[in-house]
């Protein structure tokens, strides 16, 4: 089974024990977190698309904190001599997903409605 997250502004397809980087979270090592912003999700014998976003969550246990690789960023004015050198590094959240649970796609607002005007 998989599924197409969003967590962070990033989008990322993860399966169950998988092991991802993500930009930093709130929390603490060992916590578990839970995400349902899924785009899309399945299995083997059927794959579903949402519009924007399928019924489901993905849940995730907290492993480590920490700090990516040093990033260099060269500023230049060539007709000044003008240069400057900058950098960071970015921090990020490893996350292992312990489950994926997926349902039916989310009706859009306009559905709903008309099914509660048919109802009535």
């Amino acid at each position: 089974m998989f599924a197409v997250v969003e967590i962070g502004g990033i989008q990322l397809e993860v399966q169950k024990k998988a092991v991802v980087k993500v930009p930093l979270l709130k929390g603490e090592p060992g916590d578990s977190l839970e995400f349902k912003n899924l785009l899309a999700g399945g299995d083997d014998k059927s794959t579903k698309i949402g519009t924007p976003y399928i019924t489901g969550s993905v849940k995730a246990k907290i492993l480590e904190h920490g700090k990516d690789d040093k990033i260099l960023v060269f500023h230049k004015k060539k007709s000044k001599g003008q240069r400057k050198l900058n950098g960071h590094r970015q921090r990020f959240t490893k996350i292992e997903i312990t489950d994926i649970k997926l349902s039916a796609p989310r009706k859009k607002k306009s559905e709903q409605l008309a099914q509660v005007e048919e109802g009535e």
